[in-house]
């Protein structure tokens, strides 16, 4: 039996998503989903081991670096780009949001992505 994810939780993910252009909220076939148009943005949800898992799309570099973090951190078993993060009492909300506004970017139409306000890339 998979465990329903807090709603608190479900609330602070849709509070970063749900503002992104096009970006709304969908019950998936366990959990929750984000979409832009039928694209999935995010999803969260219960384990059969009942630990809480939320997944997304990352650059190609970080999904390795993803993978080499170990928890709470991992690559998904599906997807070339698809990360995913444990949440749990001692999550990291402004790292997440972070985490889910680059993965929005990478899935959304570029016109809108485009419309998100994003911090100035490093010089380099």
């Amino acid at each position: 039996m998979r465990p329903e994810v807090p709603e608190e939780w479900v609330r602070r993910i849709g509070a970063v998503l749900e503002v992104l252009p096009e970006c709304r909220r969908v019950d998936a076939w366990v959990g929750v989903q984000w979409k832009v148009g039928s694209t999935s943005v995010a999803h969260v949800f219960g384990g059969e081991d009942q630990l809480f898992r939320i997944v997304f799309h990352a650059d190609p570099d970080e999904v390795m670096a993803f993978q080499h973090l170990g928890p709470p951190y991992f690559r998904a078993g599906y997807g070339r780009d698809v990360v995913g993060l444990l949440l749990d009492d001692g999550t990291d909300w402004e790292e997440l949001a972070e985490l889910l506004t680059d993965g929005y970017c990478r899935r959304a139409p570029e016109h809108l992505a485009d419309l998100v306000p994003r911090p100035p890339a490093p010089d380099g």
